[in-house]
């Protein structure tokens, strides 16, 4: 066939050749005249575009310096960006009370400056005495790469360096670059090899107190300090002063013609160069254009020699295109998941292709020239198939497909949807049908099982011991409630009403529903509303119930915004409460009787004192009164009177603090001043204490503010722990100074936010075991003989009940085993 089409070609030259040119001396002398006009026309435009690539690299050199010039003034802002934003950081560590915490402004900017600027490696906050107080990344069990010990010595050195540097200038520095060495290397070690620090001192009032240090990477300077398009352009070297190579932008070195620049940043102690070579230019258009121009004029001269050959390439670019649409439409019908299936007017298969051939699994070859009935049909189904498949022919496909069952080879099932069209010729004509057939049964099944779901959920709401209703915001319907609501509270909204607490006003509703149109619809729920649903406690009147209450609002089925409401039954744990409430007061009642009882021996002493003497002093005077001597009343009957109601109104203030101690009341928090609290406790333990030879010593921090407290609860513990601190103290010998003293103390705690208001109960007794202190709060366990166990255990209850903690911390320690006795802390909030 070659052979063929040459000869052709050669008879075609021949018949297009003048005679002379075809005689047998074969001389082609007629046609170098248009070559050599091509010669000398292709010598002209060579010399033009020579002098266009003159004037192109001219034109690269000048845009080589340029974009040196602005790659130098890109690194030398981002430096001085980075410099701002670490003095800003600077100013506000300074400018806090207390350097040794960060504030929110700090964490936020320094994380910032990280961010913003990848070629920084590590940032550290360092204190005065080169201590690290914060760093980010943060160090998480020692493994970040600048911990490693040899990386971490080199690295600390010239911090350390950098550091006594600075504090005696008070500027911030640029320390050397630093040749890391890895031991093991992984893809980001080119990054860490060579870096350097750059520090800024923190100045508090003159003084250097610290320094924020960042970690440069050298390479990172090229990588994320440079333009992206330049980088594309040109390979970017960095070198030290000494010319050593420190990373380059790209590994690949331009070749062919290369233009180069330098670029110096000027840092102190850190002199850096880069090296700019450019890559070489993307084609020239006017260049090509120029040149397929001379080409094209050429090949005009020779257009008539090769017309012939043109034809033929022509012809072969034609079929080869052909032969390529073919390719890709056969690709295309191969890797399809949907089947496709020709039949002639007949109804005879004439082509299937791999996917129809995998949903029955027939080869191609045995379902080319099958007719209906098929064997893919499954033989109850034939009847009713051939009908379908006779409407379909007939043109009558509906557009929504024909739903039909497959069998398999191998015998199994699939459900299918067929849809039909009319095959045209090319001649406009009608040849046959041709059907598209896709499995639908994954999705028939997926229903199935999203329908059991739905089934399986609705059943466990219905079988909830809750209530679950849900009401449209739009038009205040009731959109779901299950059994429970309903056999409780019926269809109606009113009950979601009440258990919403009337968060929705049903006049709200009428309002947004306003031309039926929701002007929430489309909007995600959680946008409008808090994410998390809140909890509440509502009394139903109506009912006398207790319900707590979840609500939430979502987006229903239809979009619009809804409320979904979830109310669970707690009347009886509301009961259980109250009455463990009552108990805890009685237990509380009992436990200050038990108190009053057992100082009943010091009480009646105590109250003895000034009855005995009111006698006394009353005895006096009728005596005096009856004798026969003249009676200066001033001198002689009113001093007594006055001594004698001196010892009733102390009788009248011990019997007062007994009451207000002991009486039944109701637990009442209100503002008092703490003072009242503490005299009037230590009015009852004091006497306690006189009977032993115990000294109750308290200390006030001024200015204590009031406290919203139960007086009557927190006077209970105060005397309790008194009276435990009596009892440690009374049996230590006299002869031990300060041996029988109680230290109650009372201020603010200021370590913590909020700060809070601090009770402590100091002794010198003989402490508490290791083994008791952890179960001195347990019920019925007491470290006295005589001990009923529960007066720590109501201590700690009243306490808690007021948001507050109560712990006991022994005096002895691993510094001093010596030290004896222990403190009782009490902590109560400030606030209501």
């Amino acid at each position: 066939m070659l052979t063929n089409l040459v000869k052709k070609f050669h008879s075609g030259i021949e018949k297009i050749l003048p005679k002379p040119l075809r005689q047998g001396s074969r001389t082609y002398t007629f046609l170098f005249i248009p070559l050599l006009a091509i010669v000398l026309f292709a010598s002209a435009m060579g010399l033009i575009l020579w002098t266009l690539n003159y004037q192109d690299k001219n034109q690269q050199e000048y845009v080589v310096h340029r974009d040196t010039a602005y790659t130098k003034q890109r690194i030398h802002s981002r430096f001085i960006n980075n410099e701002e934003a670490l003095l800003d950081l600077s100013r506000e560590i300074s400018n806090s009370p207390s350097q040794a915490r960060y504030s929110e402004a700090f964490i936020k900017g320094a994380t910032t400056l990280i961010q913003n600027s990848p070629e920084i490696l590590h940032l550290r906050w360092v204190d005065k005495d080169k201590n690290k107080l914060w760093s980010i990344p943060a160090i998480i069990n020692n493994v970040e790469w600048h911990e490693r010990s040899g990386i971490k010595n080199v690295l600390d050195k010239e911090l350390n360096r950098l550091y006594a540097e600075s504090s005696e200038t008070n500027k911030a520095i640029y320390g050397h670059v630093l040749n890391l060495e890895f031991g093991v290397k992984d893809k980001l070690t080119p990054d860490r090899e060579y870096v350097f620090w750059h520090l800024t001192p923190i100045i508090q009032s003159g003084n250097v107190v610290g320094s924020i240090a960042v970690l440069y990477s050298a390479r990172g300077i090229i990588k994320h300090m440079i333009p992206s398009d330049l980088l594309g352009l040109y390979q970017y070297t960095l070198l030290d002063d000494e010319g050593n190579d420190l990373g380059s932008s790209n590994a690949k070195k331009p070749t062919g013609k290369v233009v180069t620049d330098y670029v110096t940043l000027d840092k102190p102690n850190n002199q850096l160069n880069i090296h700019i070579s450019s890559y070489p230019p993307p084609t020239n258009l006017t260049y090509r254009t120029l040149l397929w121009l001379v080409i094209g004029l050429s090949g005009f001269v020779l257009w008539s020699l090769w017309s012939v050959w043109r034809q033929i390439r022509e012809r072969y670019a034609v079929q080869r295109d052909l032969q390529n649409e073919t390719n890709f439409r056969r690709a295309m019908e191969e890797s399809m998941t949907i089947g496709m299936r020709a039949h002639d007017l007949t109804g005879t298969i004439t082509y299937v292709n791999p996917a129809f051939c995998k949903m029955t699994g027939w080869s191609k070859k045995e379902l080319i020239g099958m007719r209906a009935p098929f064997p893919f049909w499954p033989t109850e189904m034939i009847p009713e198939l051939m009908k379908k498949m006779t409407t379909a022919l007939q043109g009558d496909a509906p557009s929504s497909g024909i739903e039909a069952t497959l069998q398999k080879k191998d015998g199994s099932r699939i459900t299918t949807r067929t849809f039909v069209s009319a095959l045209i010729n090319e001649k406009n004509k009608q040849s046959g049908w041709i059907s598209s057939i896709v499995d639908i049964s994954e999705p028939i099944k997926a229903r199935q099982e999203l329908a059991l779901a739905q089934e399986r959920f609705t059943t466990v709401l219905q079988s909830l011991d809750a209530a679950v209703s849900v009401i449209s915001l739009q038009s205040g319907q009731l959109l779901f409630a299950n059994r429970y609501y309903r056999d409780n509270f019926g269809n109606t909204t009113q009950a979601h009403l009440d258990l919403a607490g009337h968060e929705i006003d049903p006049g709200d509703i009428d309002a947004l529903d306003i031309d039926n149109v929701d002007g929430f619809a489309g909007l995600p729920a959680s946008e409008l509303t808090p994410g998390q649903s809140d909890s509440r406690e509502i009394l139903l009147s109506e009912f006398k119930k207790w319900f707590e209450v979840r609500r939430r609002y979502i987006s229903w089925v239809d979009g619009h915004l809804a409320q979904l409401i979830v109310a669970t039954d707690i009347t009886e744990r509301k009961y259980a409460e109250e009455l463990a409430r009552q108990q805890e007061e009685k237990m509380q009642f009992s436990s200050r009787l038990t108190t009053m009882g057992e100082m009943a021996s010091s009480l009646a002493h105590e109250l003895n004192q000034p009855l005995a003497a009111i006698s006394n002093y009353c005895t006096g005077v009728a005596n005096r009164l009856k004798s026969d001597k003249s009676i200066d009343i001033e001198k002689d009957i009113l001093p007594a009177i006055e001594k004698a109601t001196s010892q009733a109104h102390r009788a009248g203030t011990i019997i007062q603090r007994i009451r207000g101690f002991v009486k039944r009341s109701q637990p009442q928090r209100k503002i008092v001043p703490i003072h009242q609290i503490i005299d009037d406790s230590v009015g009852l333990a004091e006497i306690e204490a006189q009977r032993y030879g115990v000294e109750i010593k308290t200390y006030y921090q001024d200015r204590l503010p009031t406290v919203f407290i139960d007086p009557v609860l927190i006077q209970q513990v105060v005397v309790n722990l008194l009276k435990n601190a009596i009892d440690a103290v009374k049996k230590v010998p006299n002869s031990i100074k300060n041996g029988k003293a109680i230290d109650l103390k009372i201020d603010i705690d200021q370590s913590l936010t909020p700060n809070m208001l601090r009770i402590q109960v100091i002794d010198r007794g003989p402490g508490i075991s290791d083994d008791a202190i952890d179960r001195l709060y347990e019920p019925f366990f007491s470290t006295k003989e005589d001990g009923m166990g529960m007066g720590l255990n109501i201590c700690r209850s009243i306490i808690e009940s007021h948001h507050g903690r109560l712990w006991a911390t022994n005096h002895a320690n691993q510094k001093d085993p010596s030290e004896t006795g222990c403190t009782f802390t009490i902590l109560l909030p400030l606030d209501k």
